[in-house]
């Protein structure tokens, strides 16, 4: 092995023996207030519903986490992100500390207070940012250097500092830096990437943060089921609140995303959720959960619900399609959203027509389907019927609808 290698891979498992010591110690505590109750699972898959307790309530899961980057979920305000079911929602760690910068959060009350969301909030660490601007950003031991896509500043984010400004921001439920790689790649490129987000999570543990925040580790290793394994074992030997799967849905056939998730799933505790990051298909959701997944998010409902595409239960419907201008029906007869109070053909013209309210109905819909179908699946899975009912939505829910 090359010394350097060699001396990477003997310093992860140093950092892994150090922090077991301690924590047999009693040095790390976990979150307060914090708490998941497995409530029950599917006998026909690894589905299962619990519990997320929160000091700001208390989240049923599967559940599906609406995305707002910027402090907003894009185009409603939060009392209509409240209407469509959401319960827990996402914030930007790199983006917000750009803009308006933690500092300035902080000083006006958090996050919490700052949009006026009472409900508990989830922020990711940047991982995913200095993965999208690879090509100007470094990575080093030490953290990441790369410059704003604002100003042009050059920025500096380490694992102590990504903690320190999600705790600046007052989020609930805190990432911890990982290092995501652009797939395909060496396995070297891979594993040496997974072993730093090892050691980068360990870093994060070692920084003071106030008992209500729960911390969540992130499981990666690219499309290696033992470089997956690797990283979940070595992670959950340090005190988390709970551990996500990073890494995928970033160009992969979906087969190798199911298969890396179930490789990956039966070495995370069964006592912690569990959250597949950044994937928002309708239909991987659902294979998501069948594989023991309990937390999910993507901006994709609302991404496409700005360009004129409604989710359903048919399948998704393209609403500036020709067929629907003098289409009287909405939507979703069944659907209480704002949308759904109107016709097919209306909100067909709004799109033609430029007038914003098209994306505004549009992403309130696809963001209320998204809640109806983690519901429909807590449902299935207490019945017991997730594993019959899992087959019946495959080619429907992932199609485009004929309706």
């Amino acid at each position: 092995m090359n010394p350097l290698k060699r001396f990477r891979f003997t310093g992860t498992l140093y950092f892994l023996q150090q922090f077991s010591i301690r924590k047999a110690q009693g040095e790390f505590a976990l979150a307060e207030d914090f708490g998941f109750n497995l409530q029950g699972s599917d006998p026909h898959s690894s589905a299962r519903f619990g519990e997320l307790h929160t000091p700001r309530g208390t989240v049923e899961t599967p559940v599906f986490m609406p995305v707002g980057t910027l402090g907003t979920v894009k185009g409603l305000t939060v009392d209509q992100v409240k209407t469509t079911g959401a319960s827990l929602i996402l914030g930007n760690t790199y983006h917000l500390a750009l803009r308006p910068g933690s500092e300035r959060v902080e000083r006006l009350g958090g996050l919490h207070e700052f949009m006026g969301w009472d409900g508990p909030i989830l922020t990711d660490s940047g991982g995913f940012q200095i993965f999208s601007l690879s090509q100007c950003a470094k990575i080093t031991e030490q953290g990441a250097t790369f410059q704003s896509h604002i100003d042009g500043r050059k920025l500096e984010l380490t694992p102590e500092e990504s903690i320190r400004i999600q705790e600046r921001l007052g989020s609930d439920i805190a990432m911890v830096l990982d290092h995501v790689v652009a797939l395909p790649a060496e396995r070297e490129v891979v594993r040496d990437a997974m072993q730093r987000s090892t050691r980068w999570a360990s870093r994060c543990l070692e920084v003071a943060s106030r008992q209500q925040q729960a911390k969540f580790a992130i499981v990666q290793g690219g499309l290696d089921v033992e470089l997956r394994q690797e990283s979940a074992q070595g992670l959950t030997q340090l005190p988390f609140d709970g551990y996500a799967v990073g890494g995928l849905s970033v160009g992969e056939p979906p087969p190798e995303m199911y298969r890396m998730i179930a490789a990956t799933t039966p070495f995370l505790p069964a006592d912690k959720p569990r959250y597949l990051m950044g994937v928002g298909r309708p239909i991987d959701l659902l294979e998501g959960i069948a594989r023991g997944i309990d937390m999910f998010d993507c901006v994709m409902p609302t991404r496409n619900g700005r360009n004129a595409l409604a989710f359903t239960w048919q399948g998704t419907l393209r609403m500036r399609n020709a067929k629907h201008a003098d289409d009287r029906r909405p939507i979703d007869e069944t659907c209480p959203c704002l949308a759904c109070r109107h016709s097919r053909a209306y909100l067909r013209h709004l799109f033609i027509a430029g007038e914003m309210l098209g994306p505004i109905l549009l992403t309130h819909h696809n963001l209320t389907f998204y809640q109806q179908l983690m519901s429909a699946a807590r449902k299935h899975i207490a019945a017991g019927s997730f594993g019959e009912w899992l087959p019946t939505q495959r080619g429907v829910i992932d199609s485009i609808s004929q309706s």
